[in-house]
């Protein structure tokens, strides 16, 4: 069975929004900071990947939601490298209370980039087997994204902190521009439950995106959402909301 790894965590004000609760920008920092301790603590340091002129990247997040940590909330939060094929990992991560409760749980997939002409390549077993993950052949499937019919846009300039080391927007800027598009009385007034998004290509600095989205509240309240530059899809995702 894969290797877990666990750490501990209080939610700042810093991390939250005006409903007192974690942004997604810094959810995805804690979680992606639990992956590094672990693959740290496994000597499998991000130095040690670059020795094979590689770097890791996310393709894919899946969000199932119990309830957002709170402002002051003392969280745990898990991670454990479930499964690999040739090309893919799947990698989960956990947020529980401190009575154990879970909050949140994310499925990711990482696949490995060569850092020189950005193109994917095969996962090296010396990389890979420390973490004692389940080898299998298939490609696991997120739900379908849906596509926008209708919707509205707007522009947003990549600033010098969306970046980060490897030169690209950070993963997780793309929810801010996401976000934002709902507006002050929609994000007030509604709470994420579920959230599958899709990373396409990089994003660098100095380009101008466009945020398109669209609500459709059927059976449902839902998002659809697009980030574009130009005709081309770097980004998309749904999100399943609630009312509080």
């Amino acid at each position: 069975m894969a290797v877990k790894y666990t750490r501990t965590h209080e939610v700042s004000y810093y991390e939250c929004d005006v409903n007192q609760t974690m942004t997604f920008p810094a959810m995805i920092g804690i979680a992606i900071k639990t992956s590094e301790e672990q693959s740290d603590a496994l000597n499998r340091s991000t130095e040690f990947i670059h020795q094979f002129g590689l770097t890791w990247v996310i393709t894919n997040y899946h969000f199932t939601i119990q309830r957002l940590p709170k402002v002051g909330e003392i969280i745990q939060i898990t991670t454990q490298a479930m499964e690999y094929n040739k090309y893919f990992c799947y990698r989960n991560f956990w947020f529980h209370d401190k009575k154990g409760n879970e909050l949140l749980k994310i499925e990711s997939v990482f696949v490995l980039m060569d850092i020189q002409n950005r193109k994917m390549t095969s996962v090296p077993e010396e990389i890979i087997a420390p973490f004692e993950s389940e080898k299998i052949k298939r490609i696991k499937r997120f739900p379908t994204i849906e596509k926008i019919e209708e919707g509205e846009s707007l522009p947003y300039r990549v600033r010098f902190y969306d970046i980060d080391s490897n030169q690209h927007v950070n993963n997780a800027m793309y929810f801010n521009w996401m976000i934002d598009v709902l507006g002050f009385d929609f994000l007030t007034t509604h709470v994420p439950k579920e959230v599958n998004i899709r990373f396409d290509k990089e994003v660098e600095y100095g380009n101008e995106v466009m945020s398109h989205y669209e609500i459709l509240k059927t059976d449902s309240i839902k998002s659809r959402h697009e980030i574009k530059i130009g005709d081309q899809l770097y980004c998309e995702a749904n999100i399943t909301w609630l009312l509080k």
